[in-house]
């Protein structure tokens, strides 16, 4: 009894080291966003970042949304450029996803981070950044019509980082808890808070690094 105690506490604690492992093996090989911190607010940072490239869409559910971006860097695109660089049509371009994925919904998203995503009339608008190596004149061009491509100025957010698996009630509650400490420290507020996520879907809570963000003005 002792020796089968011993082996389920010995194979959980590898299980739970694999899983601490992959975690930071996946943080660490995908691309993220840079931003630079240039205040805090609270437990809030203000951060700059720069002009990125997105590829967004506007669907029924998140599920259908993600399911259009997955497939645009999965390859159902068309490159301008062409594979070779010299401008022949050739479809098919797989792109690398980065971090994080951006909701505004809410709520916990089924791969890498961050990805964005937010409530919009007649649905929900889910985007993931590209990497920094394409810029909108570049880009593979969506085989999708309902799959655009974005180019966002730089911007200056305020962003709380939380734990724990994003459920939509806790996501909406640290947007709030955002709202109130920018709106006590007088820090002027554009657009809505949306929500930022940067782990798979297997990533123990514990290890999960959620965010919550809105743009402020500069």
């Amino acid at each position: 009894m002792v020796r089968t105690s011993t082996l389920a506490l010995g194979l959980v604690g590898t299980a739970a080291a694999a899983a601490v492992g992959w975690t930071l093996y996946g943080r660490h090989a995908t691309e993220q966003v840079p931003y630079t911190v240039v205040a805090r607010v609270g437990d809030a940072e203000l951060r700059r970042y720069p002009s990125t490239t997105l590829v967004e869409t506007t669907a029924p559910t998140r599920r259908e949304a993600f399911g259009r971006l997955f497939r645009y860097i999965d390859g159902e695109n068309d490159d301008p450029a062409g594979a070779d660089g010299k401008g022949a049509a050739q479809g098919g371009t797989e792109i690398d996803m980065t971090a994080p994925v951006e909701t505004n919904a809410g709520g916990s998203v089924p791969m890498t981070a961050p990805v964005e995503t937010d409530d919009a009339d007649g649905g929900v608008r889910m985007a993931f950044y590209l990497p920094a190596s394409y810029d909108e004149a570049a880009v593979p061009k969506p085989a999708d019509d309902d799959v655009r491509i974005v180019s966002r100025p730089e911007r200056t957010l305020a962003v709380r980082r939380f734990r724990g698996r994003a459920k939509d009630e806790k996501v909406s509650r640290e947007g709030e808890q955002l709202i109130e400490a920018l709106h006590t420290a007088g820090v002027p507020i554009v657009g809505t808070p949306f929500y930022m996520g940067y782990d798979a879907p297997w990533t123990v809570p514990l290890l999960r690094r959620n965010e919550v963000a809105v743009e402020v003005d500069a």
